[in-house]
């Protein structure tokens, strides 16, 4: 008997988003049958023994940078989600990894899709993130898909991601989509303890999404109701409304559900970067909620939710504050990657990345000047360099050289066919580099020089040239 259920490729699928998604799948058995591609090793084995009994889940072993082996998990599917990616803390800690699985995996993806006998029978779904964007705080917090790909110093994990765009963006495949996730709220957020902590900026912004409402996304990809007019763009996965919170509000809100009444008791202000995160709220987040409905969560039902699931994480707030500031966050601060190790170590480029410079970290001053931040609600758009209200299938040279002369450069393809925008043209930037990038990679979502989005040192100076980047340079 001819089985008619989709076929769902999921890689990552042993990370939170991702075992999410396989509860999620494990109740469209009717529907769909998951295919989980995961490393042999005792860790994702255990992650995966709770599927145990899934009726519709296979599991391909194997590792992502492994054309092979992901060549043929492919082959089994009729759409891939690549959730699968080294993130942060970890990619920080070893970069060569994160760049070796995140962009090599979305490469091989691609390359297997295109090896098949019909590449459009196989839909890919990649997953970018946030962190493409980069830092930016208030008045500077609302963002959308289109806005200068620019990324925040030391974060490789943003690097790669932005890499992995490109590989899938301009791969030719027949049918893809993109989605950058924001931060996904789930109940292990609140056992991190990483230095990573003290890079998250008070005044900052961040719109989220539960591990529910994603994994709802991802499962509704793959149901025949998707319109056509989804496939072939790229999207802001965020919840909405209701989950656009100061990061302040998110410290408040977790602190106060452990029972502790003044969370600055925890911290001193000063331990907190300035800048150098990431994190928007959406003006264009409901677009991907109009094409693919998929929220149904609210932050306080998964606050509540999380700790259901970590109990004993009501008691902190039974702690002396003073036990937890100087035993356990202060430490925290100190240890590599932390803002405090910086400041004592006298790392110029660290303190130059979260602070400004020293002299700035040194006026920040204590809790009784700091003010709750409340950022403007009224989303506030970019100039992207071009009328975004032509249809893109009359985009013609005038548009391509209109925005290359915003961004302080050029474009070099002399033979250029109107409404084309998959087809990657010749640019040049401002500083003379000169790369391949389709018109959809540059104009709609937001790309430019690769060399010099790399070097994020030079963003201040590249600005100087290039109108586009520095409406954001220093947000």
């Amino acid at each position: 008997m001819t089985d008619h259920r989709t076929r769902v490729l999921l890689t990552g699928a042993t990370g939170n988003w991702g075992r999410a998604a396989l509860r999620e799948f494990a109740d469209r058995a009717d529907r769909c049958t998951v295919v989980a591609f995961a490393l042999p090793t005792e860790a994702d084995r255990a992650a995966l023994a709770e599927f145990a009994d899934m009726d519709n889940l296979d599991v391909a072993w194997g590792d992502l940078t492994d054309y092979d082996a992901v060549a043929a998990a492919v082959g089994r599917a009729d759409i891939v989600l690549h959730v699968g990616a080294v993130v942060s803390p970890l990619a920080d800690a070893k970069p060569e990894l994160a760049r070796r699985v995140n962009v090599t995996s979305m490469r091989h993806i691609v390359n297997a899709v295109k090896a098949q006998p019909d590449p459009s029978r196989i839909a890919v779904v990649g997953i970018g993130s946030v962190a493409e964007t980069g830092n930016r705080n208030p008045p500077h917090h609302w963002g959308r898909v289109g806005d200068p790909i620019r990324v925040s110093a030391f974060d490789e994990y943003g690097q790669t991601k932005v890499a992995a765009e490109r590989e899938l963006v301009d791969s030719g495949l027949p049918k893809w989509a993109w989605l950058r996730q924001t931060g996904i709220f789930h109940p292990g957020m609140l056992e991190i303890r990483d230095p990573i902590m003290t890079h998250s900026t008070l005044g900052g912004v961040m719109e989220w999404a539960s591990a529910e409402d994603s994994a709802r996304l991802l499962a509704n990809l793959c149901e025949p109701e998707v319109p056509e007019a989804f496939w072939g763009g790229i999207y802001n996965i965020g919840g909405g409304e209701g989950w656009r919170l100061t990061n302040w509000q998110l410290q408040t809100a977790m602190g106060n559900a452990m029972g502790v009444k003044d969370i600055r008791k925890w911290y001193d202000r000063n331990w907190f970067a300035l800048k150098n995160f990431h994190g928007q709220w959406y003006s264009d987040s409901d677009r991907l909620e109009e094409l693919v409905p998929f929220r149904g969560d609210t932050f306080a039902a998964a606050l509540a939710r999380a700790f259901e699931a970590k109990p004993g994480l009501r008691k902190a707030g039974r702690a002396p504050a003073w036990i937890v500031k100087h035993l356990v966050m202060k430490p925290l601060s100190r240890q590599p990657r932390g803002t405090m190790h910086a400041i004592r170590s006298g790392n110029e480029a660290e303190i130059a990345a979260h602070f400004g410079s020293l002299d700035a970290w040194k006026a920040i001053g204590d809790w009784s000047t700091f003010e709750v931040p409340e950022p403007s609600r009224i989303p506030t758009v970019l100039d992207h360099g071009y009328d975004e209200d032509k249809d893109p299938s009359k985009w013609n040279e005038s548009d391509y050289e209109q925005v290359a002369s915003h961004r302080g450069g050029a474009l070099l393809s002399t033979r250029v066919e109107q409404g084309d925008v998959a087809t990657p043209l010749r640019w040049s930037c401002g500083f003379g580099h000169e790369f391949a990038a389709s018109p959809r990679l540059v104009l709609t979502a937001g790309h430019w020089c690769p060399d010099c989005v790399r070097d994020v040192a030079a963003y201040p100076r590249q600005a100087e040239r290039n109108a586009f980047l520095a409406q954001v340079v220093d947000a």
